[in-house]
């Protein structure tokens, strides 16, 4: 079976099961277990008080052993599980439970149902598992906004760069983005703690994101079929502190025709981003409703290029 095929089996199953919580109650998740082994890291060799440079090269070490750990565990299974349909039904399994894209629909969902009711705490608190930001500070328009760039941003993060890879390297090439991505979650913060220890881990994730981010604007933007989209896209995905995410969020804002991104506040810390199609209104709650009905198009956009190659391969 070619990468692309077990690829897009995986995303199939992905989008039907998720992750089981009768599994991850047994299991956990493969994602639970690489955050274990970067945490223990973190604990051991990210002292205060050490060098700059010091923090680095620790956090660089762990970055590599959490890549390699990860990679050869994944190649590891591939060489011995056999070529029968249980064989290839486990890998499709695993790949599976490293694509996000049903789980990150159910939780903007979760953040949609309150504000449609009118229950702003309840939209507070559940858009506070997607975002980093102070949810006591946002109002209805910016946890529209939050829930709009997460969406965007993790369309990239959690569906299209974990499947890009798995399409070019199989199951490790999967394993290996999600290691870099999990490390970058975690230790990838531009703050005191974080600096020195996560900044290789930053910039990895940076570079293994550059191609699967502007694949990601370029479906949303496909999707919306609105010409605007890649206009705001080329014209203001540049501005954005990440060389990366601005980009599907750009696309979203285009093609939504709403303002993201722009000031927002992470505890103490208030930061001046730049906006998102500024000339544009704030974003209202219907908004939620076209922005995820715009994502699952965009995904199955995607599930088509996909298709395309697996069949290519085939013939």
């Amino acid at each position: 079976m070619s990468t692309a095929a077990l690829m897009l089996l995986a995303w199939a199953t992905e989008v039907t099961l998720g992750w089981p919580d009768w599994l991850y109650n047994r299991i956990r998740h493969p994602v639970v277990w690489i955050g274990k082994v970067i945490s223990a890291g973190d604990r051991m060799l990210n002292r205060a008080g050490r060098a700059h440079r010091t923090r680095y090269v620790a956090g660089m070490f762990i970055t590599l052993l959490v890549i390699v750990l990860t990679t050869s565990t994944a190649l590891s299974l591939t060489l011995i599980l056999p070529a029968t349909w249980w064989g290839i039904g486990l890998e499709v399994l695993l790949a599976a439970s490293l694509i996000a894209s049903r789980s990150l629909y159910a939780h903007v969902l979760d953040v949609a149902r309150p504000l449609v009711a009118g229950d702003l705490g309840s939209a507070r608190r559940a858009v506070s598992m997607i975002v980093g930001r102070d949810p006591d500070l946002l109002d209805e328009a910016g946890i529209v906004r939050a829930s709009l760039e997460s969406l965007a941003e993790n369309a990239s993060d959690g569906v299209i760069a974990p499947i890009f890879w798995g399409a070019i390297f199989g199951l490790p090439g999967l394993a290996a983005y999600k290691a870099i991505n999990t490390l970058d979650s975690m230790i990838g913060h531009r703050n005191e703690a974080y600096a020195a220890f996560g900044g290789f881990a930053a910039r990895l994730d940076d570079l293994a994101n550059f191609v699967p981010a502007r694949l990601t604007a370029l479906l949303i933007a496909l999707a919306g079929l609105r010409l605007a989209s890649l206009e705001v896209m080329l014209r203001d995905a540049r501005h954005h502190r990440s060389p990366n995410a601005g980009w599907p969020e750009a696309a979203m804002a285009g093609a939504l025709d709403v303002r993201l991104s722009g000031p927002r506040a992470y505890g103490n810390e208030e930061v001046q981003a730049a906006w998102l199609n500024p000339e544009a209104p704030d974003p209202k709650v219907d908004d939620m409703r076209l922005g995820l009905a715009l994502y699952v198009r965009a995904m199955a956009l995607g599930a088509g290029l996909l298709g395309l190659a697996a069949w290519g391969t085939m013939r």
